[in-house]
């Protein structure tokens, strides 16, 4: 007999491993018929080992590996992330963090039924548009608004309810690529609209407009560059000229102002990102916007302007193909009034993560690299910079502390922190440079610095 069958042997039954505590517990949690599942392929993971010349596995191995493929399998592949990467609105992770009120909001209106379409007062059928329009005419100035599931959606929805089979005119400089591939030429001719395309794509005048109108033009597009820069020998229109232009030609004008803010981020440091407040007043007959970019709330598009263009919206069958649940509607309505109440800085992550002073950073970096030092890792506290991602604010940064951890000799590279890192739970994401892992806590909220720490500590003592 070889000493592999002979081992072989040595290895217990399925009946052996299931009348064990940890087995129970483990049928408990899931079902026999799963537990039974797993430990098989425990035992026939076993087996090959053995065959490669490994170690016998022992109870407590096989039952560890058993619970191991299981809590992987049952594991939610959508997760919570630390954020340590200082790109606040982060398209990858999920970009804007819910406030506090927000997420209240979506677990009472989940957790049992709501008054989503339903008019309490009245005791008749109602829409659940109502309760965003108020909000956001109360701050925009609008004459009424209307919410869908994207910002793409809102642009789709404007242009096939105005412009189908009707020319669009955009200027050649805003006839933009957007994340995923969304481009505005693309989205055009699937609404059924035509494209036209004026000036050039540094330069676009007034001029180029005006000439361009024709019986068939049923839009003014106006595009907000948000996800990158032209700078030099550049010329637009701007909002007032071609609202001027659209009421003298009798053609309205929409804004897709992308990211939507309603804060003024000048205020911050940062160059002024259009307002919501400012395009409505400027005139735009609509103004479209996102709701989890700059807004700080859940994925959605937002619609504000003229309450008749807004009816014609509400009233197209796509409308009900692009419409937002309870959840977006209460995180939305629960994020919108912030700012009707002036607390949106303290209260919204993504403003309040903007509006963290540096001197707070680098007292947090400090104490970081120091928990590091004591526990034998290489790390110090370096300047960088923090950018506002999410196609926000191209090209602007805010400046930052961070910490970075250098691998000792004996020790895993950057890159293999950075993957031992991702596999912790909940898993920390970080950058990359110069074989340096960098963390920003400008993206990391002050009660998880100590996770931080903790997960960076476990990951450096598997490689000691």
């Amino acid at each position: 007999m070889s000493d592999a069958t002979a081992s072989l042997r040595q290895l217990p039954s399925v009946d052996r491993l299931l009348k064990e505590h940890a087995a129970e517990e483990l049928s408990g949690r899931y079902s026999r018929e799963l537990a039974v599942q797993s430990i098989r392929q425990a035992l026939d993971d076993a087996r090959a080992a053995i065959r490669r010349g490994e170690r016998i596995a022992t109870v407590s191995d096989l039952l560890d590996a058993a619970k191991e493929r299981l809590d992987r399998s049952f594991r939610p592949s959508l997760r919570p992330v630390i954020n340590a990467t200082g790109v606040i609105i982060h398209t990858n992770l999920g970009r804007a963090p819910l406030s506090d009120d927000a997420l209240r909001a979506v677990q009472m209106v989940a957790s049992g039924y709501s008054n989503l379409e339903y008019r309490l007062e009245e005791g008749t059928r109602g829409s659940r548009h109502d309760h965003i329009s108020d909000l956001v005419r109360r701050i925009s100035g609008a004459e009424d608004a209307l919410v869908v599931n994207n910002n793409a959606g809102a642009v789709l929805l404007i242009l096939s309810t105005l412009a189908q089979g009707r020319e669009v005119i955009v200027s050649r400089g805003q006839a933009v690529e957007i994340g995923g591939g969304f481009r505005i030429p693309d989205v055009l001719r699937q609404s059924g609209a035509r494209l036209v395309e004026v000036g050039t794509t540094n330069r676009t005048y007034l001029r180029d407009y005006d000439e361009a109108i024709t019986p068939e033009t049923a839009l003014l597009l106006q595009v907000h560059p948000s996800n990158f820069r032209v700078e030099g020998f550049v010329h637009s229109a701007t909002t007032e000229e071609l609202v001027e232009l659209g009421r003298r030609r009798g053609v309205p004008v929409v804004d897709d102002l992308g990211s939507g803010s309603l804060l003024d981020s000048s205020r911050f440091g940062l160059q002024h990102e259009p307002m919501v407040q400012e395009r409505v007043a400027a005139g735009a007959d609509l103004v479209a916007f996102s709701g989890d970019k700059l807004l700080g709330g859940p994925q959605a598009g937002l619609i504000a302007g003229k309450a008749d263009l807004v009816d014609r919206l509400r009233r197209h069958p796509l409308a009900r193909a692009i419409r937002v649940d309870k959840m977006t509607i209460a995180a939305l309505a629960a994020t919108l009034s912030h700012y009707i109440l002036g607390e949106a800085i303290e209260r919204i992550p993504v403003w309040r993560m903007i509006s963290t002073p540096l001197s707070d950073l680098d007292a947090r970096a400090l104490r970081l690299a120091r928990k590091l030092r004591q526990a034998g890792l290489s790390a110090e506290t370096v300047p960088g910079l923090s950018t506002v991602g999410g196609g926000s604010l191209p090209g602007e940064t805010l400046p930052t502390r961070l910490v970075a951890v250098r691998p000792g000799p004996d020790r895993l590279s950057a890159m293999e922190l950075a993957a031992g890192l991702r596999r912790q739970d909940p898993p920390l994401v970080a950058r990359l440079e110069h074989d340096r892992l960098l963390l920003d806590l400008r993206t990391v909220r002050p009660e998880d610095d100590r996770v931080v720490a903790a997960h960076l500590i476990a990951v450096a003592r598997l490689s000691a």
